[in-house]
């Protein structure tokens, strides 16, 4: 198997896993992950999914200098931002959810031009702390990938809050 075939197969997975995690919150978008936990409420899955799209426009820029297409969304969903309980302070659930998704294809095309060789070439830009994970363009798709599972766990958590069934 090549890298890029890796790399785009766990692109599908993730984005596919995450879109049938979601599909039915769309009546529960702030159900918060965890709640009352000692550290405080998690977040719910608006702000996860916005998170989730938020980064996936930041590849652009990380990959070719390139400016993030929701960078407007910054001050809600960029790492380090806190979700809220207020839903007008939101996109909707289907715009969010739309971008997200139309964000994947996006970087999966940028997958194709980049090919197999391209995955060897460093990031333009990378953000400070991730020197070390994000040296290669190949490396920071996968990353992008991982971090995408560790917010579908907390959506799968708000699933559990709201009341549905697991989906395995």
């Amino acid at each position: 198997m090549k890298a890029m075939q890796l790399i785009r197969w766990a692109m599908h997975m993730t984005e596919q896993g995450t879109a049938a995690l979601v599909a039915d919150m769309r009546d529960a978008p702030l159900t918060c992950a965890t709640p009352g936990a000692r550290g405080g409420d998690g977040n719910h899955p608006i702000w996860l999914l916005g998170h989730l799209a938020y980064i996936e426009g930041a590849v652009q820029h990380v990959l070719l200098g390139e400016s993030n297409p929701v960078e407007h969304w910054g001050p809600l969903f960029a790492s380090g931002t806190r979700s809220t309980q207020d839903a007008g302070k939101y996109p909707s659930f289907d715009e969010v959810l739309g971008k997200y998704r139309a964000l994947r294809a996006a970087n999966l095309k940028l997958l194709d031009a980049l090919g197999e060789a391209g995955l060897d070439r460093p990031p333009k830009w990378v953000p400070p702390g991730f020197e070390d994970s994000m040296k290669t363009a190949g490396q920071t798709l996968l990353l992008i990938c991982l971090h995408n599972m560790v917010h579908y766990g907390q959506i799968a958590d708000a699933r559990r809050v709201a009341g549905r069934k697991p989906l395995m």
